[in-house]
């Protein structure tokens, strides 16, 4: 049964993976709410901005009348919420703006949505008992698995580490609170690192790539052992689609791509595929620079995404080596692409 999604920063990395994925294989209805920050960016859009199941709405979540407006005239039966600042140094060198989008945005919308849908119990009470608010966030919530062979599950305890991961606890702390004491239909996602096309360049994948074409270092963050679970941002996507639709109220479920690796192998193994794809007379590993390490920087993350594959079916479907590939392959096919974001907005510089 078709339905209306309501998906707010549908313009961004992970939101426009997902709107691209309803559009492309599925019957539903997408209305994306974005306000086009600098990683906001509707050329990621292209593939369906003339599909009559599409609109785009340019919005700030922190707008309480915009988004109250935005309920009244679409009647979204879905809400996936993933309008958020969510670069670890942006946050370390201006959090406000991060506490602003990611708190008080959130609670925004879950006040508008809270409206919203008591407005249905008394009018519409099929479409009431089937409203849901997916909140997605990060595994950075948990904060660090350093010196363990833990993995992250639903019920790990918080401990987040940057400005950055605490404005997302504390916005997912207030998703929990709607649902426990206004009983708002809600379910929450928290995912690892995801990767892919349309990846904004100051994020580690893209921002190799992108260096190594133009011949420019490569900065690695102190010592490179930095351990992240890499997950592919069109395997994310079938992921929050499976868990906006069949989760259950009041769940978490932790997404991952089941891919430990350290950020210097990362960045070795792009340097040895882009050496594969584009012959260089120098190696590329050679481009590999260890620069002073973020301060806070946690050294692993670690996902155990049973929950999802026992509860709801999904697993990934890319490794990280065809992923990685894809990835690499839409960078060096899309170039006018990664040029238009570059242009005026981020050059690769370190923030």
């Amino acid at each position: 049964m078709s339905k209306t999604f309501l998906i707010t920063g549908g313009a961004g990395f992970i939101g426009s993976a997902v709107v691209r994925e309803l559009i492309a294989n599925t019957q539903h209805t997408v209305v994306n709410v974005d306000k086009l920050t600098y990683a906001g960016n509707l050329e990621s859009l292209a593939s369906v901005e003339h599909s009559e199941r599409y609109t785009f709405v340019q919005a700030d979540i922190c707008d309480s009348q915009a988004i109250t407006q935005l309920f009244e005239q679409y009647q979204p039966d879905i809400v996936m919420h993933l309008a958020a600042e969510s670069h670890v140094d942006r946050s370390i060198d201006g959090p406000g703006e991060f506490i602003q989008t990611n708190v008080v945005g959130t609670a925004v919308l879950l006040e508008a949505a809270r409206g919203y849908w008591k407005s249905l119990q008394e009018m519409e009470a099929d479409k009431a008992a089937a409203f849901r608010f997916h909140h997605i966030s990060t595994d950075e919530v948990y904060g660090d698995l350093e010196g363990t062979d833990d993995l992250f599950t639903e019920s790990t305890p918080y401990a987040p580490s940057s400005p950055y991961s605490a404005s997302k606890a504390s916005s997912d702390h207030l998703v929990r609170a709607w649902q426990r004491t206004y009983g708002l239909p809600t379910v929450i996602t928290n995912c690892s690192n995801n990767y892919g096309p349309y990846h904004f360049p100051e994020k580690l994948i893209p921002l190799m790539i992108l260096n190594a074409l133009a011949g420019k270092p490569l900065p690695v963050y102190g010592n490179g052992q930095q351990i992240r679970d890499w997950l592919y941002v069109e395997d994310h996507a079938r992921a929050l689609i499976k868990v906006a639709t069949e989760g259950g109220v009041g769940e978490t479920y932790n997404i991952g791509g089941h891919n430990e690796k350290a950020n210097l192998t990362v960045v070795e193994t792009l340097c040895d595929l882009l050496q594969i794809l584009v012959p260089n007379d120098r190696n590329y590993r050679d481009l590999i620079t260890f620069v002073t390490d973020r301060p806070g920087h946690d050294v692993r993350y670690a996902i155990d995404a049973s929950k999802i594959e026992r509860e709801l079916g999904w697993k990934p479907e890319e490794t990280f080596e065809t992923g990685l590939r894809k990835t690499v392959e839409w960078y060096l096919a899309n170039e006018t692409w990664w040029k238009r974001v570059q242009d005026g907005r981020y050059q690769g510089q370190r923030l």
